[in-house]
C-alpha cells in the first residue's frame, strides 16, 4: 500500500497541503516565479507548474481540497452488518469448512452487498476495522506423533533429495569439464 495507515491522507495533511497551495496562488498573484516558490514552500517545480495552471483557469477555488481521494465502499454501519455475517460462519454462508479466507469474505460482501473488493481491499478493510490474521495458538488434538516422526523419517527425505552431490561438482556452470 502506498501509506502505512491503511490508505489516503489524514485530515490534518489534507489541510497543510491545502494551505501550501493558497499560499502558492498568493504568490502567483504577486507574479513570483515558479522555481522560487516551489524553493520556498519546498515542494517540486512539477507540482508548482500544475498548481499554477488550475489557478489560472478557475483561481484559488481550483486549489482547494476536494476531500479523500476515495471513500470506503462498505461504511461503518454496513460494516457492522459485515461482522455479524462472519459471525454465523463459513458453513451457513455456503462453504463446505470453518474457515474464512480473504476470498470468501470477498464473495460473502458481494453477495450480500453488491459491491466489488479486490481480495487486497478486503485485507485493508478489515485491517482498518481492528481485524488481523488468526493462526492456531496450538497443535491439533487429533495430530498422531509416531505417524509424523516416521513420515519425516520416510517419506520427507526421498521428496526433498540428497543435500551433496555424489562426485564433486564444477566451478562452471557452463563447462562441467573444467575443474
Amino acid at each position: 500500500m502506498r501509506y502505512p495507515d491503511g490508505g489516503g491522507l489524514t485530515d490534518e495533511r489534507r489541510a497543510f497541503r491545502e494551505k501550501l497551495r493558497m499560499e502558492a496562488a498568493v504568490r502567483f498573484a504577486q507574479g513570483d516565479e515558479n522555481v522560487v516558490i516551489a524553493h520556498d514552500l519546498r515542494v517540486s517545480v512539477r507540482s508548482v507548474q500544475r498548481w499554477r495552471r488550475a489557478w489560472s483557469q478557475d483561481g484559488p477555488r481550483a486549489l482547494a481540497s476536494r476531500g479523500p481521494a476515495s471513500l470506503p465502499l462498505l461504511s461503518d454501519e454496513l460494516f457492522a452488518v459485515l461482522e455479524q455475517e462472519l459471525a454465523k460462519g463459513p458453513v451457513a454462508h455456503g462453504w463446505p469448512d470453518q474457515t474464512w479466507h480473504l476470498s470468501r469474505i470477498k464473495t460473502l460482501i458481494g453477495r450480500r452487498f453488491h459491491k466489488s473488493y479486490t481480495v487486497q481491499g478486503v485485507a485493508a478493510l478489515l485491517k482498518r476495522h481492528g481485524w488481523s490474521c488468526q493462526i492456531p495458538a496450538r497443535r491439533a488434538v487429533e495430530r498422531d506423533e509416531e505417524a509424523v516422526a516416521g513420515w519425516v523419517k520416510e517419506t520427507w527425505p526421498s521428496v526433498e533429495g540428497p543435500w551433496r552431490r555424489s562426485m564433486p561438482g564444477s566451478s562452471s556452470r557452463t563447462r562441467p569439464a573444467s575443474r
